[in-house]
């Protein structure tokens, strides 16, 4: 009789795990409409496909390679021991995840979770590079994003790496916490795309010759407000499956996740829609999008953690730092980003990771433990959370973008210029997604 809650529990976290898990293509359906209806008309069909490859490539390597040096907690790993300390460096799993059988186990739910995960921030740097990214090269970049940065990264947060082992080794805070994602799948992500952006240059007539950026607005807000409620249920997946089983969540605490990733895209975007009124006279739709995914990314670090106030200040935060940042990127940086990838994802997820060491957790949440507890070096918890910003901004960054400069090196990543003019549909698909905008033939012109 003394197995019996746990097991039930169990079986419990199983069916909320496959659940929530099945929620997430809403995420990557949401992020390919946003990018889809922030780039221009003529490559619309391309961003569209570019997703269905992104997607697809992100799953098949992540399967083969990716997971193997990811790990999971309880799974084997490469590890360096310094003064008694073991630092977990890599997985050390079999390809094609042969030591994980799809049989139900926490290992085997982390696995199916990050084959979307991966995907998901794979499609951030295709909103950064819109427009001017050779469909075969984006596929070759995931490939390389897949197998070797994400899985990286995501072994030192969710595999028992060195970072999650900050606390234990060296007594910072609990260790760097990131429950669903705003280093492993936004910051790395927005990291990317930032280092594409750098490589791939701006698109044709964004600045002129005096460095001034001329507005190239996106094709459709539609699609854009659209995609954003559809990544609010993915993204309520997304971090719901993470704190389980990264976090350690029991199922009835999920409600407290799904509340504050709520709370946190409402107050992204209705900072953003605020400071754009008050800046511009109304608010800007596509900002305001932008800010509602801007919290959206923030919410995943401390989702499992905050108490909802935190959750909502995270939000405030990450949408006001959203209107700002777009608009610096673009005129002090000369960076062409048509989705506002880098902005929302990277700048979003590391002001949601260093949002965990400042706003306090919620009641119960890690035994009642916050970072203002008793018994915690009062600024220990936020040293870890910039530790794992550091490693992002001085690691991950000089690293996805030396492997892209490579890549470029051997396949130019870029499409012509003199193709881009006509449209990546044209030049990459060989038709437009919206034919009837530009050829009416006898049908509509004839009564």
């Amino acid at each position: 009789m003394s197995v019996a809650p746990p097991q039930g529990l169990f079986a419990v976290s199983q069916a909320l795990c496959t659940l929530f898990i099945l929620l997430l293509p809403l995420a990557l359906a949401g992020l390919a409409l946003i990018n889809t209806g922030l780039s221009r008309s003529r490559s619309a069909a391309h961003t569209m496909m570019a997703t269905l490859c992104i997607v697809g490539v992100a799953a098949a390597v992540f399967y083969a390679a990716g997971f193997s040096l990811e790990g999971f907690a309880a799974l084997p790993s490469h590890s360096l021991t310094l003064r008694g300390r073991e630092w977990g460096w890599v997985g050390a799993g079999r390809w094609f995840m042969r030591d994980v059988p799809l049989d139900g186990s926490p290992a085997s739910f982390a696995a199916l979770l990050q084959m979307m995960s991966v995907g998901l921030a794979a499609l951030i740097p295709l909103g950064a590079a819109a427009e001017r990214w050779r469909l075969g090269a984006c596929c070759v970049s995931t490939a390389l994003f897949a197998g070797i940065t994400y899985p990286l990264f995501a072994h030192w947060v969710w595999g028992a790496g060195w970072l999650a082992r900050l606390g234990m080794n060296y007594g910072i805070g609990m260790g760097f916490l990131d429950a669903g994602g705003s280093s492993t799948v936004q910051a790395v992500g927005g990291l990317t795309a930032l280092s594409l952006v750098w490589l791939l240059g701006p698109r044709r007539g964004k600045f002129n010759l005096e460095g001034t950026p001329a507005a190239l607005p996106g094709h459709n807000t539609v699609l854009v407000l659209f995609g954003c409620l559809l990544a609010l249920v993915g993204w309520m997946g997304l971090n719901c499956a993470g704190a389980i089983l990264f976090a350690g969540v029991q199922p009835g605490r999920t409600a407290l996740v799904l509340a504050n990733t709520l709370l946190s895209a409402a107050g992204g975007v209705l900072a953003a829609a605020a400071i754009t009124r008050s800046r511009f006279g109304r608010p800007d739709a596509s900002l305001s999008a932008n800010g509602w995914l801007s919290g959206l990314a923030a919410s995943s670090a401390g989702c499992a953690f905050f108490a909802p106030a935190s959750a909502l200040i995270a939000g405030l935060v990450a949408g006001a730092l959203v209107t700002f940042t777009v608009a610096w990127i673009e005129s002090r940086l000369e960076l062409d980003d048509p989705a506002g990838a880098i902005s929302v994802h990277a700048i979003g997820g590391i002001s949601g990771i260093l949002a965990v060491g400042v706003l306090p957790f919620a009641p119960g949440v890690l035994g009642g433990v916050s970072p203002a507890a008793p018994g915690i070096e009062p600024r220990g918890q936020f040293l870890a959370q910039v530790v794992g910003v550091a490693t992002l901004i001085g690691f991950i960054l000089p690293f996805t973008y030396s492997l892209n400069w490579l890549l470029n090196r051997v396949m130019p990543q870029r499409i012509p210029p003199e193709e881009e003019r006509k449209g990546a549909d044209l030049h990459e698909l060989g038709a437009g997604a919206y034919p009837e905008f530009v050829t009416h033939t006898d049908e509509f012109t004839q009564w």
